[in-house]
């Protein structure tokens, strides 16, 4: 019967073609502006680490104490802490081993100088060696560095894979050396393409930004005096070179903590107040200790992965899609009114409610398929245009039009939701065309 229906629905979608294409369009206009917005939202909202994000953790201590009473903020009206950690606290954390792994970075940036080449200015990452366990960094080859060279502070560099193959096309770089900024590192690994989105270790970076192109152990960094690359915020200048630095109050690493267990997590919280409270009491801090531990989706919420403009964008596609759904309803509406005698006729003849009501919704499912192919083609361009705009962001360092990418996945879900909608939006047409009165159509015949 499927068969059937289908072949009455496309004789009746071929009578008005014109009628037809206003459905078709209304139905693929709405998919194609919502599922645009909710493709970017869907990319920027997801969980980068899903496997493991309720495990991992960064701790927050509030080293700037509450803001002052000059501009009319209280301690009891809250304030949010700093979502990085100063050397002192970093280190601390680090020496105290609390977790199974643990990971202290910080953004750099190095000239690397290929052999033959020009030289160019890249970004990448001091870290420890536990990041890339933490964080399921996938490699090509090789392997991170051991902890004896961790510990001696040596020159070793583990690649992303666009360096690797720009500095050394064609060849295995393992054991090789690379020149940054003028020293000369020897290489241990290189990591596959990996570009969790947002980027959670680090939004203050850039949450989108492009990947890494090399890691560097964090204690040979702080050795060489590698200065940060990314976000820094501090009480006051420092002044006195890079010990001081390193002994100020500033904030700009990054720690990030593997707990297991709930029970893990409840310690190392404790643990946290603890050391903020003896922090205290050595008299750093002149204010009671507040620290916090969030896990990843809660660190990404309380950062706003998602800025609110783009949400409110998400609502405004979606409301433009019931208006889109209205005017559908209206078209199919007219459509099943010009053929209550053809229906009137049918059921005459024998044809159930049920059958006119299945041969209806089959037509509004067509319907359905040809606006979410419609609206597929339309999200298809919408994209394109925003990577076409987004060209202008990734010329001055903020690299998201990878973001704006349709791909299988959303491929399957812009016609589900198309169909539907769609299917959904047509139930009333539908049910109002199956309850005809066959004698009062064929009474004015």
């Amino acid at each position: 019967m499927l068969g059937y229906y289908l072949n009455l629905a496309l004789r009746s979608l071929r009578r008005n073609v014109a009628l037809t294409a206003l459905m078709v369009a209304a139905v693929g206009v709405g998919i194609g502006a919502s599922m645009t917005v909710y493709t970017v939202l869907r990319a920027m909202s997801g969980d980068p680490i899903p496997q493991k994000s309720d495990r991992l953790f960064a701790p927050q201590i509030d080293v700037f104490g509450p803001p002052s009473q000059l501009v009319g903020v209280s301690q009891s009206s809250g304030y949010q802490l700093p979502d990085l950690l100063t050397y002192r606290d970093a280190l601390a954390l680090m020496q105290a081993r609390r977790a199974p792994r643990q990971a202290v970075m910080y953004a750099v940036s190095q000239d690397v100088s290929p052999v033959g080449a020009r030289a160019f200015r890249i970004g990448g990452r001091a870290t420890s060696r536990d990041f890339f366990a933490m964080f399921d960094v996938p490699f090509r080859s090789g392997a991170p560095w051991d902890h004896d060279a961790e510990e001696k502070r040596e020159n070793v560099v583990v690649l992303g894979a666009k360096l690797a193959d720009q500095v050394f096309p064609h060849a295995d770089p393992l054991g090789k050396v690379i020149n940054l900024s003028d020293r000369d590192y020897r290489i241990v690994g290189v990591v596959q393409p990996w570009v969790p989105t947002p980027r959670f270790y680090d939004m203050d970076s850039g949450a989108f930004s492009d990947p890494e192109g090399f890691f560097v152990p964090f204690s040979t960094a702080i050795d060489r005096h590698i200065s940060s690359g990314g976000f820094e915020s501090c009480p006051g200048v420092p002044t006195g070179g890079w010990d001081a630095h390193l002994n100020s109050e500033c904030v700009w690493l990054e720690f990030w903590a593997e707990l297991p267990t709930a029970a893990q997590a409840r310690d190392f919280k404790v643990f946290l107040s603890d050391y903020a409270a003896d922090q205290k009491q050595l008299g750093r801090f002149h204010w009671s200790p507040r620290v916090e531990l969030r896990n990843v989706v809660d660190l990404l919420l309380y950062k706003q992965a998602v800025p609110p403009a783009i949400r409110a964008i998400g609502l405004v596609a979606d409301g433009f899609l019931i208006v889109c759904l209205v005017n559908a309803v209206g078209l199919l509406l007219a459509k099943f009114a010009s053929r209550a005698k053809e229906l009137a006729l049918r059921r005459a003849l024998g044809a159930s409610r049920g059958a006119i009501f299945l041969q209806c919704l089959t037509e509004t499912l067509l319907v359905g398929l040809l606006g979410g192919l419609f609206g597929l083609a339309l999200t298809a361009a919408g994209l394109a245009g925003l990577r076409a705009l987004l060209e202008v962001a990734n010329r001055v360092g903020f690299p998201v039009s990878r973001l704006v990418s349709l791909n299988a996945g959303m491929v399957v879900i812009t016609l589900v939701v198309a169909i539907a909608v769609t299917v959904c939006a047509g139930l009333y047409p539908t049910l109002r065309a199956s309850r005809v009165q066959p004698a009062w159509q064929l009474k004015t015949q």
